[in-house]
């Protein structure tokens, strides 16, 4: 990514000097003689820094500050200046200034002042964008990605959500299954009546019959009175059976006929009763594998597999991670009464490196993790979860128009390995050089060396 910055100094030749030590540094650099002409740029181009001499003929720094965080407040402004004047500096700062030095200049600072002045202003960015599409997806709550993953996912829903279409989710453990439900259950004409949720997987058949048609008082030992099912419970409205692999055989085929004729029978009783019911579905089990296994019925998959939306695990669209991150964030540091403004760039590289075996679920107790034991402004990457944190960085999937393919590291030669390493670093980067040399910890000249070793220059 390219970082723009504007020079402002009268001085000619201190102008033409930093103008060349920045650029070799890799930054873009425009230049104004006074701060009438980089207002004038400011209005014209966004910048991520400021870099203006206090003392000029014309407009001077301090008023130059003050028009720049006028018209944009979070444009970091750097001031320099040959007078070394601590009430010209606390002014400075108290108009918003984002550091100040005085010359001769520290090269060493500068750069570090430039650098973390250029962070701080693409976080404000970044974090802008987040809010922005945080309150665009206010109206799906939980359901969150700018990835095209996820937006065709959600173009699915919304299609299929005014229907009376039978659904069947899948995805793996953790991916928000139950929130695609939901959010099909509140696009469709039901979403007045209840949405009644049942977990497959957490009661005995004998329970989990009961739990889905009722009972009759005295049907089994302690039942001791008369229990509506969750299909009554749920007429006019949506049931969402949650972990449906898991449900036993026997059970399956009663959950068919429910199904087929829209009518239960309480435990105990011959009697049918007539419920008006759409069924959603969710698995992380191949279901058509458990059918060929005979662990599942062929028919039942059939009748539930009217409609099939995949949710996709998180460590195929990474670029869902800012957004996720900062929506338990937000969540969180309210529940706990902290003021923490963002993650630092470090936690955000190691979260977007990580694999999330554990999906969404995983990344909101990371969050939330890092939000307790957070004690300053930022979380950084002390605050992760120590395999996050140290985990080591993974190529990430080459992409087309068509699919998203993998990486098969199988017989691949360590120059191979390390050029496509280059490569993907590179194509993360926006072949910002000095940045992939960064991630792969390595110095600019050594990264030069290897792409012309590589033939890549």
């Amino acid at each position: 990514m390219r970082t723009d910055i504007l020079v402002v100094d009268d001085d000619d030749a201190h102008r033409g000097m930093l103008r060349t030590m920045l650029r070799s540094w890799g930054y873009s650099v425009d230049e104004a003689s006074d701060g009438e002409e980089a207002m004038t740029l400011v209005r014209q181009k966004s910048f991520d820094i400021v870099l203006t001499d206090v003392r000029m003929a014309r407009m001077d720094g301090i008023s130059t500050l003050k028009h720049i965080l006028e018209y944009n407040p979070a444009l970091p402004v750097l001031l320099m200046t040959a007078y070394s004047s601590v009430d010209t500096a606390v002014e400075a700062l108290r108009l918003g200034a984002y550091d100040y030095l005085v010359k001769p200049l520290d090269f060493d600072a500068l750069r570090h002042s430039l650098a973390k002045g250029i962070e701080h202003s693409r976080l404000s960015v970044e974090n802008r964008e987040l809010r922005r599409q945080l309150a665009a997806a206010a109206s799906r709550p939980g359901i969150l990605g700018r990835s095209r993953a996820m937006q065709e996912m959600l173009q699915i829903i919304n299609t299929v959500a005014p229907t009376e279409a039978t659904v069947l989710i899948t995805g793996e453990s953790g991916t928000g299954k139950e929130l695609v439900a939901r959010s099909l259950h509140e696009g469709s004409s039901r979403a007045h009546k209840p949405l009644v949720t049942v977990n497959c997987a957490a009661l005995a058949e004998n329970l989990l019959e009961s739990e889905l048609f009722g009972h009759e008082r005295g049907s089994f030992t302690g039942a001791d009175k008369r229990r509506e099912g969750r299909f009554v419970q749920a007429d006019g409205g949506t049931l969402f059976l949650d972990e449906i692999g898991e449900m036993p055989l026997p059970l399956q085929a009663k959950l068919l006929r429910a199904l087929q004729q829209g009518e239960v029978q309480r435990v105990g009783s011959d009697t049918p009763i007539t419920v008006d019911v759409r069924v959603l579905a969710a698995t992380n089990r191949d279901l058509r594998q458990e059918v060929a296994e005979k662990r599942f019925r062929e028919d039942l998959f059939f009748r539930l597999n009217v409609i099939s939306i995949d949710v996709p695990p998180l460590r195929s669209r990474h670029e869902d991670i800012p957004l996720l991150a900062a929506y338990f964030l937000e969540r969180f540091a309210a529940r706990n009464n902290k003021h923490i403004k963002g993650f630092s760039p470090q936690a955000l590289d190691s979260m977007l490196h990580y694999a999330w075996p554990g999906n969404i679920r995983e990344l909101e107790n990371a969050v939330e993790r890092a939000v307790i034991l957070c004690t300053g402004d930022r979380i950084t990457g002390q605050e992760l979860p120590q395999v996050i944190f140290n985990s080591p960085p993974t190529l990430a999937p080459h992409q087309s128009d068509s699919s998203e393919g993998t990486f098969s590291l199988n017989g691949l030669s360590l120059d191979n390995l390390e050029r496509l390493a280059i490569e993907e670093t590179l194509r993360q980067t926006g072949d910002n050089k000095s940045e992939a040399a960064r991630r792969l910890g390595i110095t600019r000249a050594t990264l030069h060396n290897k792409l012309r070793r590589y033939g890549m220059e």
